[in-house]
């Protein structure tokens, strides 16, 4: 699930009001962020929230069998739910900030935050899925967008270029390099294949809190933010449109949707910063 702000090159977090639908996103500064606290992880932290994330992992193990033309984001939810339960974890999005499910389920032109209901996946749709998990109070979080069915190339593209974007952004996650080295990297990456990377939400920190400093985000200029240090864990998340940016919230005061109704893709998975290669926790 993304932290719900924007980044600047200033180190700013703003806080984005539920607005009504159709409406151009209002926009507060919340708070000010000169020298944010990034928390470094004990490697027995670290190996909890492995346990955590990877019940986010078997969730999308699962989650993958059933994303076909027909089924309903509410029984997608609600298997989630069920998974989650049986193996002594709960929903780590669910009453977050009054969120109604377990799931954030977001097809086609939705960037994030759908919310599962009675609609039903068609062949054709691509659905973007956001799980969290909260094990003996560490949080885990990824996301993944699915095809449905068959997909046009337009679709298979867009997945593709994202997936991409994410693990670049893994790559440049190494001790010594800058926090926007990874902004960057996945910025550069996404808009030479001619999408937009979203800039109103951004990934995060996440611990003992589903989200904590630093925000990530997925633009920027190189040799910018914090320097990064063993044991720092991020949710990594690229959110890219096929056309603008820009995004608006829809009347249920969650659902976030391109802004010019083209799609939007999302890949999400929690690493920690090692002495070499990030290793990625929200994986089998």
């Amino acid at each position: 699930m993304n932290d719900t702000g924007l980044v600047s090159l200033t180190v700013r977090l703003y806080f984005i009001n539920r607005v009504p639908a159709g409406s151009i996103l209002t926009i507060y500064p919340l708070e000010m962020h000169t020298n944010p606290v990034i928390i470094i992880k004990s490697p027995r932290e670290i190996e909890q929230l492995k346990r955590s994330n990877a019940i986010v992992a078997e969730v999308f193990r699962e989650l993958r069998k059933m994303v076909v033309p027909g089924v309903t984001t509410q029984e997608l939810d609600r298997m989630a739910e069920e998974f989650i339960l049986s193996r002594g974890a709960i929903p780590a999005f669910k009453g977050y900030r009054n969120y109604p499910a377990t799931l954030c389920i977001s097809i086609n032109e939705e960037v994030v935050h759908g919310i599962p209901g009675p609609r039903k996946l068609r062949e054709g749709d691509i659905v973007s899925i956001d799980v969290g998990v909260n094990l003996n109070g560490y949080f885990g979080d990824a996301a993944i967008t699915l095809p449905v069915g068959e997909v046009d190339q337009g679709a298979k593209k867009l997945l593709e270029v994202t997936e991409k974007a994410l693990h670049i952004g893994i790559e440049m996650a190494r001790v010594g390099n800058r926090l926007h080295d990874i902004s960057h990297a996945i910025q550069k990456w996404v808009e030479g294949k001619g999408f937009s990377v979203v800039r109103e939400f951004v990934g995060h920190g996440i611990g003992k809190n589903l989200h904590e400093e630093p925000q990530v985000p997925n633009f920027g200029s190189p040799g910018q933010g914090p320097r990064l240090e063993k044991g720092m864990v991020f949710a990594l998340e690229p959110m890219v449109n096929e056309g603008s940016y820009e995004v608006r919230i829809l009347s249920d005061g969650w659902t976030v949707v391109t802004a010019d109704g083209k799609r939007s893709a999302h890949f999400e998975h929690t690493i920690a910063i090692t002495d070499g290669k990030a290793e990625i926790l929200s994986t089998l």
